[in-house]
């Protein structure tokens, strides 16, 4: 039997990075010291959300209340198999992310680095804030402490066109969830009297159109998640350093806004009231569109990060059409998805940071044959490519599995049509990078290319090793994600 156990740790892995954010101010002018505090404050971190691990993995989960605004309106930590699964990954990543950085503000001697820091814990304590929230308050205040402490991150180089991607980034992310996601969550408190997530979902038992209205309130209102046609800041974010671009698309921002769909899907509407009412099939195809047409825009792109951008978009949408689908392996395929991505995505940026660090090129046209002078950059690459086409004993592969085997049992054909023809198109646009850098002829000014410092290329190595590691041995995230389907199916 499930029992609830009361520990301030989820708390403390919000709180850990808030500390770290406010010693990397303290010793700005110490820059070793600085960066030993991020990297020791990602450390504690990942150790807090790892001990947390045996006692959800044995079926349990751990509340702790901040303190309660008035009845039904809590400030609550919860950690439950998903939040756990997404706490897991972000947490780990970020200790990867902070020694990439250091290599990479290091070697191209970017201006305002502790504020790239101090930002980066900030943006990690509400990564977990999401993660661990026990209702949509929670939820919702952490939401937009993320979206505030990224803007800094995204405006870093301070130009025109910073600036402007930035004034985009906020306009898109906070006028949409204070319009629509805080619109909805007062509905559902009207209708409830609660916010509380719960496994059957707080609406079950409600009906009428008004359901139908929040439920695609909350989705423009996640406009995290880079759904087509509330996409467009992703791309333009890219003007961001290559590390917050990781962060952006791999650990934090975006996965938060699928994270916080799967949350609406699961434990506010819940699988059975979704599929009455028809909302699920209706998302699935709806998402289809954006796995698909980004793809496509994908294809059109020769600068690297764009490219990369596009992909992103489209492959954020596997993990909200797993949970569409609402069918058992679905469900575990889209909840997979966001840790297979997380590694394979954040490694293919790194790759685009290093490749930038050596060579400052940014479009695919100018690196031929870079993988004869990179070969760690390069195979990296290729690796991660595969775990996004999701071949064999790739992380990938494992989700791309469940996903077309839950268009199955929905008897969703065309879904799996879908799901075949995406990864066509995810090779059609991966591999000519691969193949651009090993088999073309490097130019002849080209030839004193090498790899950066360890700094950046052990990373990559890292996440690169680890998209074939969750391939081989996927047995604790799948665990997990098999705990999220039997909670809710």
């Amino acid at each position: 039997m499930q029992q609830t156990i009361v520990s301030m740790a989820p708390a403390l892995a919000v709180l850990v990075s808030l500390i770290g954010a406010f010693l990397i101010v303290l010793f700005s002018k110490k820059p070793n010291l600085r960066e030993s505090v991020t990297i020791i404050t990602a450390l504690t971190k990942f150790l807090i959300v790892a001990s947390m691990l045996p006692i959800i993995l044995n079926g349990d989960i751990i509340e702790y209340t901040l303190f309660t605004l008035f009845k039904g309106l809590d400030i609550k930590f919860r950690v439950d198999a998903f939040g756990i699964l997404f706490a897991t990954t972000a947490s780990f990543l970020w200790i990867i992310t902070s020694v990439y950085s250091i290599g990479y503000v290091r070697s191209l001697k970017e201006h305002a680095q502790t504020r790239y820091f101090f930002c980066f814990a900030i943006a990690l304590s509400s990564a977990m804030g999401v993660a661990f929230a026990a209702n949509l308050l929670t939820l919702f205040i952490f939401y937009e402490i993320l979206t505030i402490s990224t803007y800094p991150l995204v405006i870093h180089k301070e130009t025109k066109g910073a600036l402007s991607a930035g004034t985009k980034y906020f306009g898109y992310l906070l006028t949409t969830s204070i319009i629509f996601q805080l619109t909805a969550i007062v509905l559902v408190y009207s209708l409830t009297g609660t916010l509380e997530f719960s496994e059957r979902g707080i609406l079950a038992g409600h009906g009428g159109g008004l359901l139908t209205l929040i439920f695609f309130m909350f989705i423009i209102g996640y406009t995290k998640a880079a759904i087509m046609p509330l996409h467009s800041w992703l791309p333009t974010a890219m003007i961001a350093p290559t590390p917050v671009s990781a962060l952006l698309h791999a650990v934090a921002v975006v996965k938060v806004g699928v994270f916080s769909i799967l949350r609406i899907i699961f434990y506010i509407f819940g699988i059975d009231l979704l599929s009455e009412l028809g909302l699920g099939i209706i998302l699935a195809y709806f998402v289809s569109f954006t796995i698909l047409l980004a793809s496509i825009y994908a294809l059109t792109h020769d600068n690297l990060k764009m490219r990369l951008a596009y992909s992103t978009i489209s492959q954020l949408s596997y993990i909200v059409l797993g949970a569409a689908l609402l069918s058992p392996s679905g469900i575990i395929g889209g909840v997979m998805h966001i840790v297979n991505h997380g590694f394979a995505k954040i490694t293919l940026f790194f790759c685009a940071g290093s490749i930038y660090i050596a060579t400052r090129k940014t479009n695919i046209s100018e690196m031929n044959g870079i993988g004869r002078k990179m070969p760690i950059t390069m195979f990296a690459f290729a690796i991660a490519s595969l775990g996004m086409v999701g071949i064999p004993f790739t992380g990938g592969f494992i989700s791309k599995w469940f996903l077309a085997l839950g268009s199955i049992e929905a008897g969703q054909i065309p879904i799996l049509i879908v799901l075949l023809v995406s990864s066509i198109l995810n090779a059609a646009y991966f591999f000519p990078v691969v193949y651009t850098a090993f088999v073309k002829e490097l130019p002849e000014g080209d030839s004193t290319i090498k790899e950066p410092s360890l700094f950046v290329t052990v990373p990559l190595t890292l996440t690169a090793i680890g998209s074939v590691i969750l391939g081989l041995y996927p047995s604790l995230f799948l665990e997990l994600a098999k705990a999220v389907m039997r909670g809710v199916t």
